[in-house]
């Protein structure tokens, strides 16, 4: 199974951000529309990601004041992305390794996506428990 899957049945609306948004903004975003990063976006294509870890650490390091900076002052760039092709376990694992939640999705240099950890992980439940279902239904078949 593919990214592309799992856009199918989620869907490919993806809240962004210009980089000059400013923090205030984004953190209103991500409050209101209860998520937990956004992809910032440049001319169309993915320059980073913005976090509630980014707003977290910078919080602690440089204070409130960085609700007046811009997003690209403390997002993570360039962005961890993987295209539509990508395979669901090879994404788990390269969450699990750089410790991230979020993936943008990208075809080219286009954002077509974005997938969660907790995404991935629903779509890999419901395959097993299709997988087991499977089963059962063969095993009192028999």
């Amino acid at each position: 199974m593919t990214i592309a899957a799992i856009l199918q049945s989620k869907g490919s609306e993806v809240l962004t951000v210009a980089c000059d948004t400013r923090v205030r903004d984004a953190v209103a975003l991500l409050a209101d529309r209860k998520i937990g990063a956004v992809p910032v976006v440049r001319d169309g294509a993915v320059a980073g990601i913005m976090s509630e870890r980014d707003i977290i650490y910078r919080l602690r390091s440089d204070g409130a004041g960085i609700l007046d900076w811009t997003v690209e002052q403390i997002m993570t760039a360039p962005a961890i992305t993987v295209d539509p092709s990508t395979e669901i376990m090879s994404a788990l694992s390269l969450m699990t390794l750089r410790r991230i939640r979020h993936l943008p999705v990208v075809e080219g240099e286009a954002l077509i996506g974005l997938v969660s950890i907790g995404d991935l992980v629903k779509h890999r439940m419901d395959k097993i428990e299709a997988e087991a279902a499977a089963m059962l239904t063969y095993i009192q078949s028999v």
